[in-house]
């Protein structure tokens, strides 16, 4: 997890933890974006989220809106996949691309909800 959180500080992503998060997702309406497998989003997801796998990204990624000013939040189990998606979504022009501390997992451990529908 460490080496994740290394990793995405030195590719130039900017990383929320989850409170951080929280306040985005209230104030401004950010777009949440999960790139893991379908299977695991199935099982639980934050609330309102995308489910766009990273193996779907490229042909998918046009999904997440034209708005490119529009704050988004990817996430993955661990956060080590997100670094890949959130790079993507910064080539594709958005302005505002933001990663979850620790992913899925950081968010679980900061005891927020979580989904299945």
């Amino acid at each position: 997890m460490i080496a994740n959180e290394v990793h995405g500080t030195l590719t130039g992503g900017k990383r929320l933890g989850a409170l951080e998060a929280v306040r985005l997702i209230n104030d401004r309406d950010a777009l949440i974006v999960d790139v893991r497998p379908n299977t695991d989003f199935k099982k639980g997801h934050l609330l309102n989220a995308v489910n766009i796998p990273l193996a779907k990204f490229g042909e998918r990624a046009a999904e997440i809106g034209k708005d490119k000013s529009r704050p988004v939040i990817v996430y993955c189990a661990l956060g080590s996949s997100q670094v890949e998606a959130a790079a993507k979504l910064r080539a594709l022009g958005h302005t505002e691309v933001y990663q979850l501390k620790g992913g899925m997992n950081g968010w679980l451990t900061a005891s927020l909800p979580v989904t299945a529908k």
